[in-house]
């Protein structure tokens, strides 16, 4: 028997309406909206045709794209773009939890499709992510489990473009912090916080 494999979507397309998304026509989402995310779907590996609709729609996909899932992994499966250029965006998290239980792991996604790249820093001005551009995800780092303030800024600048406080991060947890939205536009730019290893 093979090993299953989780994935869950992500809706971060930030002018797209409630969306139903089928995997080899089969419903895994329904009327998602955007900064919206399912609960992990237990999948066997393999490939599949994945297909985004308007909600209650099933005539003319706004994405319609082909997706390998392997043995024994998990994904977020992410909408990201303008609605215009609306596309999927498969984010491999990791499978299995942390074996130092004591530790948080958290790593950051960029999905703001009009944010420059950033870098994102503790108030103290400790840098953990540099350079991160749209598209792009971070390693996972350990940090010691406490309540933090992130603070995002275009790299190399010290302005503030987003500031995270009360992110409380627990031990033998793994999170992914996202960028979302759009700079200067609706729905603004902000932060969604997801934890990553909770198949069960």
């Amino acid at each position: 028997m093979p090993l299953n494999s989780y994935i869950r979507v992500l809706h971060a397309s930030p002018d797209a309406p409630p969306v139903d998304v089928y995997a080899n026509d089969m419903l895994i989402a329904q009327n998602l909206a955007f900064n919206d995310y399912t609960n992990y779907l237990s999948v066997p590996p393999g490939n599949y045709i994945v297909e985004v609709f308007p909600t209650g729609e099933k005539v003319t996909p706004v994405v319609y794209s082909n997706l390998t899932i392997p043995t024994g992994s998990a994904f977020t499966i992410a909408a990201i773009g303008n609605l215009e250029n609306i596309g999927l965006y498969p984010i491999p998290e990791e499978y299995t939890p942390p074996q130092n239980g004591k530790y948080s792991y958290v790593r950051f996604v960029h999905l703001s499709p009009n944010a420059p790249p950033v870098d994102i820093a503790l108030p103290n001005g400790t840098q953990l992510f540099e350079d991160v551009e749209y598209e792009e995800y971070t390693n996972y780092m350990r940090v010691n489990p406490a309540t933090y303030t992130f603070e995002v800024k275009p790299t190399g600048s010290n302005d503030i473009v987003l500031s995270v406080p009360d992110v409380t991060l627990e031990a033998g947890k793994i999170y992914t912090a996202y960028a979302t939205g759009l700079v200067d536009g609706e729905p603004p730019l902000g932060a969604l916080l997801t934890i990553d290893n909770q198949y069960k």
